[in-house]
């Protein structure tokens, strides 16, 4: 690979930075991503059933805010009701819709980072190609004739822009897979959350005031 990279010259070196970043972001959003982290199948049902009656004390609302994402938009939800029990409907959804956006937010970083590779790095081995390019005419001799040039600095022409090129593919690829994989991903989890904090809103209105 070094020797690749070598024979790649200088354009490489921005594609191999791409394709570093390229590997941690992905590596991140596996890990941030998990449904563990996000929204737990069973926790909407036990954050029902532990506040059928009445809201749970601050401590266990506490808990469930740290749980993950969706333990957070629902969290919102219980603090609204302990800070103003008689809270209009209004409020409890503002409460909950402004953690969600902010969970929202959270859900989605890095992916403008990671499309913007996928975007960048074939132009980037677009930009080797033409400095490739560039040092095979530079390499063909004036005085030359149709055999003139510099056989060596022709072939490390070439070799830089073919070995560009392919490179600038290998670090877009993959990093515009996965790009729409997360972005599936983030929106199914949105879509879940969006629909567990109705399904919650709901449950709480019933709460209001008791």
């Amino acid at each position: 690979m070094l020797s690749i990279i070598q024979a790649a010259g200088w354009p490489i070196w921005p594609l191999v930075i791409c394709s570093i970043l390229a590997m941690a972001l992905v590596i991140e959003r596996f890990l941030s991503l998990k449904t563990t982290k996000v929204a737990p199948p069973r926790l909407l049902d036990e954050a029902l059933a532990v506040s059928r009656s009445s809201v749970p004390a601050p401590d266990v609302v506490a808990q469930l805010a740290q749980n993950s994402a969706l333990g957070e938009v629902l969290a919102s939800g219980f603090r609204a009701l302990n800070s103003d029990p008689r809270c209009t409907e209004l409020d409890l959804h503002a409460s909950m819709e402004q953690t969600g956006r902010a969970v929202a937010h959270r859900l989605e970083r890095y992916l403008s980072t990671l499309a913007t590779i996928a975007s960048a790095a074939p132009l980037l081995g677009l930009l080797g190609t033409v400095i490739g390019m560039i040092e095979i005419f530079g390499s063909q001799s004036a005085a030359g004739g149709a055999t003139g040039g510099n056989p060596a600095q022709l072939a490390h022409g070439i070799s830089v822009a073919l070995y560009n090129t392919a490179f600038g593919l290998i670090v877009a690829i993959p990093s515009l897979i996965f790009w729409r994989y997360f972005r599936v991903r983030v929106d199914e989890y949105l879509l879940t959350l969006e629909l567990s904090a109705e399904r919650f809103a709901r449950h709480l209105n019933s709460l209001r005031g008791k």
